[in-house]
């Protein structure tokens, strides 16, 4: 299913990623050198799995700032969803002499280890998008994930104020989707204490899967006899679960679906009218931030934070970027003015 709706957009991105320094089979590339600043020091990326669409996205961007601002080598690797794959390629970039490690985990419990055998090489990481708990990261690049899920809240209970709901949930191994339960929960619960709005379904998605989103909303249907109001979905990935789902009941359309992260499909999908919503976050602007953060600590040089982040250890120095919410209305002043999606591409059917 997640193929059928993906294969246009997908296409697209690995022909992008090729075209730059992409990756596969959890093997490494490199990408650079360019632009100006220092004689050039090797940065590990890391990726948990890049069959996400968003992720080749801030590779390509990374992996481009990299090379316009500095004569840095940027090593890429991609550990195909498998945690423990994910260790073993982060040490061996360690052991490649990198002197800045960015790290997108597929697990944020699984790098604790890694992340101490990097402070004890001297090596500078820095959690990106999502962070790593129990250890000491010199940095957290991302966004207000607490925010992300308060706009994801704030927009279904502006056109579904009462009723039943369905929680389909981020990844139980990612610190961040508990984030956006948080900020989703700062809204609901005083509606639930209300009365006003029942919580009659909720899972947390192993992956981040279309596949699992789909079996869980099937469940939830099942569970209620189809009786769903609203549902409060994490991202957009899973969304494409859910509405399959609500399209074998025929009910796509009828009941509001949120998302996050702008994919291309889910932005088509909104277009048409069966997917109420999602939650931009500027990659360009998170991957540029952290890249720039990669180059400055590569050089001995601590960037500029906005906040900290306490990740059960310490409250890790942070970047943290503002999300937006997208709908129908707005989709043509974000995310296709940014040049994140066509206007053509938004309004194309052709990757479903």
């Amino acid at each position: 299913m997640r193929k059928k709706w993906m294969t246009a957009g997908m296409a697209a991105m690995l022909a992008l990623a090729a075209a730059g320094c992409g990756t596969s089979g959890g093997s490494g590339n490199s990408a650079g050198s360019g632009g100006s600043g220092g004689n050039g020091v090797k940065i590990g990326l890391s990726f948990g799995d890049l069959q996400l669409e968003r992720w080749h996205h801030d590779e390509q961007y990374f992996t481009d700032y990299v090379k316009a601002n500095s004569k840095d080598q940027v090593l890429v690797q991609d550990a195909n969803g498998d945690s423990s794959t994910q260790v073993s390629q982060c040490e061996n970039l360690i052991s490649q002499g990198v002197k800045v490690l960015v790290i997108v985990p597929q697990d944020g419990t699984a790098l604790t280890q890694v992340v101490n055998d990097a402070n004890r090489s001297g090596v500078k990481v820095i959690a990106y998008d999502r962070m790593i708990v129990n250890a000491k990261p010199d940095l957290y690049v991302s966004f207000d994930n607490v925010k992300v899920g308060e706009l994801q809240a704030q927009y279904l209970t502006k056109v579904a104020p009462k009723g039943k709901y369905v929680l389909i949930e981020g990844s139980p191994t990612d610190n961040n989707a508990y984030m956006f339960y948080q900020g989703q929960m700062n809204v609901l619960q005083p509606l639930i204490d209300k009365g006003d709005i029942q919580v009659v379904f909720k899972q947390f998605t192993p992956n981040w899967s279309t596949e699992n989103a789909l079996n869980e909303m099937e469940d939830a249907l099942t569970k209620t006899h189809n009786q769903v109001d609203a549902v409060l979905d994490a991202n957009d990935s899973t969304a494409l679960g859910v509405i399959q789902a609500l399209k074998q009941q025929h009910l796509a359309g009828k009941v509001p679906v949120t998302g996050q992260d702008a994919d291309l499909a889910n932005c088509q999908l909104i277009e048409q009218g069966l997917q109420t919503m999602t939650v931009y976050k500027p990659i360009k602007q998170e991957a540029e931030a952290a890249a720039k953060a990669a180059i400055e600590l590569g050089n001995g040089q601590m960037p500029q934070t906005t906040a900290t982040t306490n990740n059960k250890t310490i409250n890790v120095p942070s970047i943290l970027l503002t999300p937006i919410a997208v709908t129908k209305d707005n989709m043509m002043s974000t995310v296709v003015k940014d040049g994140f999606h066509t206007e053509a591409e938004v309004k194309s059917t052709s990757s479903q």
